[in-house]
């Protein structure tokens, strides 16, 4: 009897081997999988590639076929050229950069900030007509720019904005993609959050700003790097007249129509343009990453 019982208090007490669940797939599932990353990784830097390295070739190397990635001799020839051919513009360099530079930061501030108001009341309080505004921004998502450019011009010149900065910057105010983006994303923070705030005596706009914006920083980062995007890349010639309004893109795609002498300053032109947007998303990325990973809040 003794023997027995000691033979069931060892079997209670005896630790249970823990079972490691093996993985389903297989090391060549595993290479394939790297494979095709690396692929698609290659496919989406080549263009940058190619275009860095266009810059950088002496005009006979731009008219080699077939043509080589990499440049033989690299020069900075095509961008020398570039700035002495804009500066012989009546209109200054620095001019093309300040338009462009402010139409980008105006708009998308304005954008952040409206976008983020307006998702705000929309995910967090209910009021008459909440769903019916939202529903109808959903639609608007469908609709592309080239659908609703003459509403927009007719607005803008009723208005008395055309020819002006602000015919760029006000409609970047209420692109649709931004209140959508910010509504989803507040959507996942608990209302208790809000609810506590007010308890502790935060006003609307404390709140906004204290916790709120905070919490989905991921949503306006990528916010920021679309519209920074969409604003730096766009050329304004429909509501812009004026030279000395206009873009920096517009009067480097000039240059790019001056035929095949000016070949090597249309490479340099395209490196230009993809800078600042490649930038900023460069420097975004790896805090979107961080942020979705360690800001989220559960009810």
């Amino acid at each position: 009897m003794k023997k027995k019982k000691k033979d069931v208090v060892e079997k209670q007490y005896k630790p249970k081997m823990i079972k490691r669940r093996k993985p389903n797939r297989s090391i060549v599932g595993d290479l394939f999988i790297y494979f095709m990353l690396l692929l698609i990784a290659v496919m989406m830097v080549f263009p940058m590639v190619f275009a860095i390295n266009s810059s950088l070739k002496p005009l006979d190397e731009l008219f080699l076929f077939p043509p080589k990635v990499f440049a033989q001799n690299p020069t900075l020839d095509n961008f020398q050229d570039l700035f002495v051919t804009m500066g012989k513009s009546w209109v200054t360099f620095s001019r093309y950069i300040f338009n462009t530079v402010f139409i980008t930061a105006a708009g998308t501030f304005g954008h952040l900030i409206i976008a983020s108001m307006g998702a705000f009341i929309l995910s967090k309080y209910e009021f008459p007509g909440s769903r019916l505004f939202f529903n109808i921004v959903v639609v608007a998502l469908m609709f592309n720019g080239y659908v609703t450019a003459i509403p927009n011009y007719i607005i803008i010149s009723k208005l008395g904005w055309v020819d002006t900065y602000w015919a760029i910057i006000i409609p970047a105010f209420a692109a649709p993609m931004g209140l959508f983006l910010m509504k989803q994303f507040m959507e996942g923070i608990p209302m208790s959050l809000v609810e506590a705030a007010k308890i502790d005596g935060a006003g609307l706009w404390k709140i906004f700003f204290r916790i709120i914006m905070p919490n989905v920083k991921p949503a306006w980062l990528t916010l920021i790097i679309f519209s920074v995007q969409n604003l730096w890349n766009n050329k304004a010639a429909t509501f812009i007249y004026s030279e000395e309004k206009k873009t920096l893109v517009y009067a480097l795609q000039q240059i790019q129509s001056g035929g095949i002498a000016r070949t090597g300053q249309a490479a340099a032109v395209t490196v230009i343009v993809m800078i600042v947007p490649i930038a900023i998303f460069i420097m975004s990325e790896s805090q979107i990453i961080e942020t979705m990973a360690s800001s989220g809040l559960k009810d």
